[in-house]
């Protein structure tokens, strides 16, 4: 299945710890005394849908005390901001989209660039990413294994099933796109 149908199939919480994912990966390394993971609350209202109001609060209160956020921060916070406080419906689904494509955005950015980038990014999510640089194919793959790995955890198992997995996948890419960060960054220097 594309990205796409993936997010079109998704149930509340595969919805709702996708974007906590998609979010968690672009924060940029934590600066000296900073909170090291602003949206860690996210992932316990992810797991428990009675959470989730309490839990984004004190996400965006998180984020919102990060000292000199930069743009990525920035576009975080907003999206953050636009969350649903009520985990269910189709403004959970539009608000994870949103979160899926700031996520592939955002590692397209750190890739070469592209002359036809929207372009691309549509075509990963459809399915086909051909072309795409290692970044933006590595974060579609990712966002894909994410969504595929909580489509297949059942009703009756625990409330938190998958996310400790989820967190791990989400911990390695965020690895992935600091270190491309930090490498672009001595490259300018």
């Amino acid at each position: 299945m594309s990205l796409l149908e993936l997010i079109a199939a998704a149930d509340e919480r595969g919805l709702a710890a996708s974007a906590a994912a998609c979010l968690d990966r672009c924060l940029p390394q934590p600066g000296p005394g900073a909170e090291p993971d602003p949206l860690r609350p996210l992932w316990s209202g992810s797991a428990d849908r009675q959470d989730w109001p309490d839990r984004l609060a004190e996400a965006r209160i998180a984020l919102d005390a990060v000292p000199d956020p930069g743009e990525t921060v920035l576009r975080i916070r907003k999206l953050l901001g636009e969350a649903p406080e009520d985990r269910a419906g189709e403004e959970l689904r539009a608000w994870s989209d949103a979160c899926s494509l700031l996520a592939l955005d955002i590692h397209l950015g750190h890739d070469a660039a592209r002359p036809d980038a929207g372009e691309l990014v549509a075509r990963c999510r459809a399915g086909d990413p051909t072309g795409a640089g290692p970044l933006l194919s590595g974060e579609t793959a990712r966002q894909a294994r994410i969504l595929e790995m909580l489509a297949e955890i059942g009703d009756e198992a625990p409330r938190g099933a998958g996310l400790r997995q989820v967190l791990d996948i989400s911990t390695e890419g965020q690895k992935v796109l600091r270190a491309a960060v930090s490498r672009r960054a001595r490259v300018r220097r």
